[in-house]
C-alpha cells in the first residue's frame, strides 16, 4: 500500500508503515527527524500522486481547544487551518485519517469518528486524540495500560515544548499501521 503521512516531521507514523513492507512516505514544511521517504514541502504538492492513503496531522496551534484563551485574537489563522483541514479531508486519496487533539474541528467543520488515549496503546499517559476517518475503521486498543498521567500538559516551558507535544506515541503508530495497513 501507498501511504502518505501528511505533516509529519518525526517519521513514527511512516516508520511504522515501512516497517511492515508499506511504500509510505512523510511530509512535512520541517525535515524529517529520522532518515527516511520525506518530502519537505506543501503536502499539497504531492497528495496526486498515486497514494491508497493519507494520514494527516494538521497543526494544531489555531485550533486546539487548549488554546481558546486567544481565539479572538487569531480568526484569521484559525480560518486559514480550519481551510486546510477542510483541503486535507477532501484530498484526493481513498482513504484519509486526521488527527487533531480536542479542537474547534469537531463544532466547524464535524465530530471526530473516535477519540484515542495513549494509555489503549501502551503508553502510561493522557492525552485525548480526535480521529477523523473516511473509508477506515476505528482503531481498537492494544496494549490498555494503567499508571494514567497528564505527562503531556505538564511539560515546561520551551521552545520545543509544542513539537514534543505534538509527537505521535509509537504505540498509536504501531497500531495504525498494524490495523489500517491490512485494508
Amino acid at each position: 500500500m501507498r501511504v502518505l503521512i501528511a505533516c509529519e516531521y518525526s517519521g513514527a507514523v511512516r516508520d511504522a508503515f515501512i516497517a511492515l513492507g508499506h511504500d509510505a512516505m512523510s511530509c512535512d514544511l520541517l525535515p524529517s527527524e529520522r532518515t527516511g521517504p520525506h518530502y519537505q514541502g506543501d503536502v499539497r504538492d504531492v497528495w496526486r500522486d498515486g497514494w491508497d492513503m493519507m494520514i494527516a496531522h494538521p497543526p494544531c496551534t489555531h485550533l486546539a481547544v487548549s488554546g481558546a484563551r486567544w481565539f479572538k485574537d487569531k480568526r484569521e489563522e484559525q480560518a486559514d487551518a480550519l481551510a486546510f483541514v477542510r483541503e486535507l479531508l477532501s484530498a484526493p486519496i481513498p482513504r484519509i485519517a486526521l488527527e487533531n487533539p480536542v479542537s474547534i474541528i469537531s463544532s466547524r467543520i464535524r465530530k471526530p469518528d473516535q477519540i484515542i488515549q495513549p494509555w489503549m496503546f501502551g503508553h502510561g499517559e493522557t492525552k485525548a486524540t480526535c480521529l477523523w476517518l473516511q473509508n477506515l475503521p476505528k482503531l481498537a486498543p492494544t496494549n490498555i495500560v494503567e499508571g494514567r498521567e497528564a505527562r503531556v500538559h505538564k511539560m515546561a516551558p520551551s521552545p520545543d515544548r509544542w513539537k514534543e507535544r505534538s509527537r505521535t506515541l509509537e504505540g498509536v503508530a504501531r497500531a495504525m499501521a498494524e490495523q489500517w495497513g491490512v485494508l
